[in-house]
């Protein structure tokens, strides 16, 4: 198991011939969330990321330019080292397997694998992919084609170096049955079991010919031959550790904490990775976690559809921590996700220009102009139950809510959390209308307790938001007054309620997320109105809906809905009912299943809502909801639904309808 004190994050090391693209930028923020986030409770952290650039594209590649294999990863390395450095990426280290620290690494391994008689030299003929460099038995292919990439394969015969992987087998199932969260998600520890209990595992070829491929990392044992750039790019994780750094680090950090991959390499890192380190009697790592894939506008992204997402193009667009938040707020991270612009404009303009935005620009302008721009002093004797709540979900969200969700690498379920108490703190604003406690001198300690309040939760808000959105959380903090950054650990008192001191100047500034028109055309700045400061505004309250205003031309005047006359919609039976249970509906993402209460005296109902990728179903037990209550009942992947419950959203969920006060379920809603 790794050390208590060091937490080591990996991330694959992408290809350096690849076109840096939207899956690259989601693993790495992923990354990065991780490493910042145990960076806040004190822990050592090394962060590796880096480029894989040996193999037979790279010479391919390199020929066709007509340069040197060395001057071609020269020339396109720095394409991932500035896209890290544009998305806020904190990485220690950053790896390149041309490094001739990690080929000696590779080559001493490979050494005292073969002084061990684990690798052996063989005849073998097989059919090869050069898109993927790897050999596949002819019962492994599909219509003839690469199971994988489905490409064209060729017929090769040769002389190769085998490292006997298939002796591990065995050793290797039972670690995975031992060790439950070696293989994460769920999903994918089946899958890798699934496949090492139904079929032998075979040796592995670890060796390319020259006279084919001579780009690699030549075999010390052998002048002819160079290294399977999967056995080369595995050895990275540990490489790093052992030259990137003035002193080794090995001791220090392996085994590594969490190796972040997509699913498609699942197997070389599950099953490859875990019989050589095994082979080399080192431990393995804690996780390894294979997340989905994104899609855009539901089709798998690839070139010649033209639809890959380049995160450079988005960071031009966009502000960098709009796209962190989207990556991860929008899909359990493991599952498959769907991009679209539309989407993520989506989330900018409910979540972060509506929600949080909109409680960081009434907050300090209430506070400007009720107390001179200086932090009030919350008065005990003042505080309500009002307060007690707000303070107890903010620790409860520190405390409790982000330990249980982001080291099991539910970052979904953490942004989630957070928007709790964005939500509950603009109703806490609304509740307590705290314009109205404005004009009495006897209602001062009441308003200085409220915007205290309004401005703590802002803090706390800014704490918990650290490792998704830095630059955000930083200019947040700036606004309120905060001197300090959260770039590495903090005191555990930072974690509890009411550290923000009374007396404090706020610098208030820009709007942190300015509203974004739907109708934006794709390509435009929707950053550029952030150098203006927001104007002045008349009234003191800011209703929740409203947020602060871009420069972008004027939507088109949308189209009047067909209208009802009241006797239509009096048919209509809106009804307030009070979430009993919620769970799943198995093999769908979106619906879930609710039986919900209309009142004493009447049977439970159950309900089907498509709902399930804006809320996790345990979040609405107890919520009194809003549901049409006189609709016909219809089957949704054959289960019945009793009624429809009411969301606000266009294309996608954002919010249910719900009721703020306590009101008997069965109310009639008019």
């Amino acid at each position: 198991m790794s050390h208590p004190n060091s937490f080591y994050i990996t991330t694959p090391i992408y290809y350096v011939n690849d076109v840096p693209h939207i899956g690259h930028a989601y693993t790495t923020v992923a990354a990065d969330v991780l490493a910042r986030y145990w960076r806040l409770q004190g822990r050592d952290v090394f962060f590796l990321t880096g480029l894989d650039e040996h193999g037979q594209k790279v010479q391919q590649a390199a020929a066709k330019a007509g340069i040197d294999p060395q001057a071609h990863c020269d020339k396109l390395a720095p394409q991932f080292e500035k896209l890290w450095l544009r998305l806020n990426i904190s990485n220690n280290a950053f790896i390149r397997t041309t490094d001739t620290g990690h080929k000696s690494v590779v080559q001493r391994y490979l050494q005292q694998l073969y002084d061990n008689q684990l690798i052996y030299k063989a005849d073998y003929t097989g059919w090869y992919c050069t898109f993927d460099e790897r050999f596949w038995t002819e019962k492994d292919l599909e219509n003839g084609l690469c199971p994988d990439c489905k490409r064209a394969v060729e017929q090769l015969s040769e002389h190769n170096y085998f490292f006997k992987m298939g002796q591990y087998q065995d050793r290797l199932i039972e670690h995975i049955k031992q060790y439950p969260n070696f293989i994460r998600p769920e999903s994918r520890r089946n899958e890798v079991l699934g496949f090492l209990t139904t079929q032998k595992l075979g040796d592995l070829s670890i060796s390319r010919p020259k006279s084919r491929l001579s780009w690699g990392i030549e075999l010390p044992f052998d002048h002819n031959y160079v290294t399977y750039v999967w056995f080369d790019a595995l050895v990275n994780y540990i490489s790093a550790l052992e030259y990137l750094r003035p002193e080794p680090l090995v001791d220090r950090f392996w085994p590594a904490n969490v190796h972040l991959v997509g699913k498609d390499i699942l197997t070389t890192h599950a099953v490859y990775w875990s019989t050589m380190l095994m082979a080399l009697n080192l431990p393995l790592p804690d996780m390894i976690f294979a997340h989905g894939w994104w899609t855009v506008n539901g089709e798998k992204m690839s070139k010649s559809r033209g639809n890959v997402v380049d995160p450079n193009a988005m960071a031009d667009e966009f502000r960098i921590d709009a796209i962190r938040y989207f990556l991860l707020r929008e899909v359990p991270f493991g599952h498959d996700g769907d991009f679209s612009r539309d989407a993520l404009i989506s989330r900018v303009n409910s979540d972060l220009a509506n929600g949080l935005g909109n409680l960081l620009s009434r907050t300090l302008t209430l506070i400007e102009r009720n107390t001179g721009g200086l932090i009030p002093k919350s008065i005990p004797s003042a505080e309500t139950a009002l307060e007690s709540e707000l303070q107890q979900a903010c620790l409860d969200l520190l405390n409790k809510q982000l330990g249980e969700t982001i080291p099991r690498l539910e970052f979904n379920r953490a942004l989630e959390a957070i928007w709790r108490v964005v939500q509950l703190a603009n109703q806490y604003v609304d509740k307590t209308a705290p314009w109205n406690l404005t004009k009495k001198s006897e209602d001062a300690p009441r308003l200085h307790t409220v915007l205290y309040h309004m401005a703590e939760t802002l803090r706390v808000l800014g704490l918990s938001l650290y490792p998704f959105m830095p630059d955000t959380v930083n200019g947040l903090n700036a606004q309120l007054g905060l001197s300090n950054r959260f770039d590495g650990p903090l005191p555990s008192i930072y974690w509890t309620w009411g550290r923000l001191e009374p007396g404090m100047q706020i610098r208030k500034g820009r709007a942190l997320f300015p509203r974004i028109e739907p109708n934006t055309p794709q390509g435009a700045k929707t950053v550029s109105d952030a150098t203006t400061p927001p104007q002045p505004t008349t009234a003191i309250p800011t209703p929740t809906t409203v947020a602060p205003q871009t420069s972008a031309p004027a939507a088109p005047a949308p189209v009047a809905p067909a209208q009802i006359t009241i006797d239509e919609f009096m048919k209509i039976q809106l009804k307030t009912a009070k979430v009993l249970t919620a769970e799943r509906v198995p093999k769908s993402e979106k619906l879930l299943k609710l039986q919900v209460s209309l009142g004493e005296g009447t049977e439970p109902r159950q309900i089907v809502a498509g709902i399930g990728k804006r809320y996790e179903p345990e979040s609405l037990i107890g919520k009194t909801i809003i549901i049409v209550a006189n609709l016909k009942p219809a089957k949704l992947m054959g289960i019945e639904s009793q009624g429809m419950v009411l969301a606000a959203g266009d294309s996608e969920v954002r919010g249910l309808a719900t009721i703020l006060e306590e009101v008997d379920p069965g109310t009639k809603v008019k």
